[in-house]
């Protein structure tokens, strides 16, 4: 049995945890939490665990456990990665690795040198779609170019990046990298080749003051023209009260008690209860990325929030034949005969994270305890320099964003 540590226990930490001992493969024997309430729900989720309200305290003793799952915010994940880099643990670092070039290098550094398992979270790659597509995609030919859209969908935009943790770059960081490195890393996935130049457009169009409705209020449980607003925090988040699929996200984002009452109190005093309009939220809502691979193939990929809440969609063009993806169904088209087939990889969850990613944090959580329980770094299906790839386009076509610019890698 593979023993776990845990040091961020909010969503995705909790979550990981949860499918890594819900078949008895794995056990967590500490978890480092700051937020009282975090801690002691996974004390009762995971019991006989050591609790730590700092993740230095455990890091500070020999090695606990046989891996760790980072999941702290963003911006604090290279000092928890490194250090436990260098005690032996392997690491499963939740996306983005870090917030700047110099700290994912540094984490790399760390990784490689101790020669841990190391994985970060770019679930799309363990997908029953992702695996389908690259089951098939040997009947395209050469891949000559890639249309990608990321549908991040209007409240799940109103949510994480107006109202929410990931609203912010000095916060947190920018779009790309807090959202679609997912998205980019699953192209270099998809290609086997690395991307060499990159332009890139977009902004935050929508979310801003002078958008504001007349009459509108700080607050939408004040708001008169809330009845009218698609971005209500009543009308998102209250009929989400009782569901057992929002107990897990994102209604305990929200507050610790899901209950009606205490969703109306967040909504009442909390970020999330704001005027998408009356927010401190500067990250992009829209943007376009171009993308030039070794070998000539190009790829254009679409992240936008103003569309419903969808898996991603891909068209793939290839020498020999077309592959047109929706998340669930394959279209595949063969030029020699013409035939169209169709490949139903439906997965058990839907896109979101309380979901599960379309079943891709459980083929994630599955190849990781695999590679820690066999020493085989192979199962995981990116490795540390390859993960870094991925955060450098993101960097490469924010630059061109704001620069205008096309970048050389």
């Amino acid at each position: 049995m593979v023993t776990l540590a845990v040091v961020g226990a909010g969503s995705r930490g909790a979550g990981y945890a949860r499918i890594a001992t819900a078949d008895g493969r794995a056990r967590v024997v500490a978890v480092a939490e700051p937020t009282s309430s975090r801690r002691a729900r996974a004390g009762e989720q995971h019991p006989g665990a050591a609790l730590y309200d700092d993740w230095r305290a455990l890091a500070a003793l020999p090695r606990q456990a046989d891996a760790v799952i980072i999941a702290t915010l963003d911006a604090d994940h290279v000092e928890p990665a490194v250090r436990f880099a260098e005690l032996g643990y392997d690491i499963l670092l939740e996306k983005p690795m870090a917030v700047t070039e110099d700290d994912c290098r540094r984490i790399v550094a760390a990784a490689e040198k101790s020669g841990a398992i190391f994985a970060v979270c770019h679930v799309l790659r363990y997908t029953p779609y992702t695996r389908a597509i690259k089951d098939h995609l040997h009947r395209v030919g050469e891949i000559v170019n890639i249309q990608h859209l990321e549908p991040v969908g209007w409240w799940h935009q109103a949510h994480s990046y107006v109202r929410g943790n990931w609203r912010r770059t000095d916060e947190s960081t920018f779009m790309l990298l807090a959202k679609s490195c997912h998205d980019l890393d699953w192209l270099v996935h998809l290609t086997g080749r690395q991307v060499k130049r990159v332009s890139s457009f977009g902004g935050l169009k929508h979310f801003r003051p002078e958008n504001r409705p007349e009459g509108a209020a700080d607050r939408c449980l004040d708001c008169a023209v809330e009845p009218t607003c698609p971005y209500s925090a009543k009308r998102i988040y209250l009929p989400m009260v009782g569901d057992p699929a929002r107990a897990a996200w994102p209604l305990p984002v929200l507050s610790d008690d899901i209950s009606l009452a205490g969703i109306m109190e967040a909504l009442r005093t909390g970020p999330y209860g704001r005027c998408v309009y009356a927010c401190d939220n500067d990250v992009v809502d829209h943007q376009v990325v171009n993308m030039e691979f070794d070998g000539g193939a190009t790829a254009s990929f679409t992240m936008t929030a103003f569309t419903p809440q969808l898996h991603r969609q891909t068209r793939i063009f290839g020498t020999h034949g077309s592959i047109e993806g929706d998340g669930e169904l394959l279209r595949i088209t063969d030029f020699l005969t013409g035939d169209t087939e169709t490949v139903d990889t439906t997965p058990t969850g839907d896109a979101t994270a309380g979901g599960g990613h379309g079943g891709g944090d459980e083929g994630l959580i599955d190849a990781f305890l695999e590679a820690v329980a066999s020493r085989n770094p192979r199962a995981v299906l990116s490795a540390p320099a390859e993960s870094l790839h991925s955060h450098l386009i993101a960097w490469a076509a924010e630059h061109s964003r704001l620069t205008g610019q096309a970048i050389t890698l």
